[in-house]
């Protein structure tokens, strides 16, 4: 078994870009290394847990953040660009609101233990919801849609969204950023890697053969 433990954000595009990126290592993965199974393990946190509920104007959070709409535009053509080549359309002049993303984390988690099958169905889904779509995926009665439209039962959904406990927080070092990998607890990579460069932490982080084996 090789576990891949991924620490992400929703409103995070490399977030996006590195799982996809992490499908196609996979795919190579299974091709190469059909004996050892791949298990993943999502660990959703918050980059800007400060939000407001309700979230705060797309547009406006960005030229605060980056200081001039030049920079904002240079940052965005940056992510198009890496967007593109993992064969993802992201649609910047869609998304209105910067949500806060305690509630679709929550959704995620209650998902996940609920019906498991479905959990990285509607994390694509969230994904492609704000960045494709520009829906408020900080908006409960949105969430429960978009959990509904993938199989989930509407009680089970608002149950979710509506827990108040704390955000899970990562196994991973918070302080390397968001997406990060860690195979097998002892290899780790952060950023939106290209696949290659993935798959080569897979092979590294591979368990070795017993010695009867050798």
């Amino acid at each position: 078994m090789l576990r891949i433990d991924v620490t992400f954000d929703l409103i995070c595009p490399w977030c996006w870009i590195g799982k996809r990126h992490l499908t196609q290592a996979l795919t190579l993965w299974e091709q190469a290394s059909p004996q050892t199974a791949a298990q993943l393990q999502w660990h959703g946190v918050q980059l800007l847990p400060q939000l407001p509920p309700d979230g705060v104007p797309f547009e406006a959070f960005y030229l605060h953040r980056l200081g001039s709409a030049q920079a904002v535009r240079a940052r965005q053509a940056q992510v198009l660009e890496a967007a593109q080549g993992a064969g993802l359309a992201i649609n910047f002049p869609a998304m209105q609101v910067m949500p806060n993303t305690a509630r679709a984390h929550r959704l995620l988690a209650g998902v996940r233990h609920t019906h498991a099958s479905t959990h990285e169905a509607l994390m694509e889904r969230l994904f492609h919801a704000h960045f494709v779509e520009g829906r408020d995926i900080g908006d409960a009665t949105t969430l429960v849609a978009l959990a509904q439209a993938c199989g989930v039962d509407a009680d089970v959904a608002q149950q979710a969204v509506a827990d108040g406990r704390p955000i899970e927080t990562s196994i991973a070092n918070p302080q390397a950023g968001v997406p990060h990998f860690v195979f097998n607890r002892r290899v780790s990579l952060s950023g939106a890697q290209p696949p290659h460069v993935l798959l080569g932490a897979m092979r590294q982080a591979q368990p070795l053969p017993h010695a009867e084996a050798l």
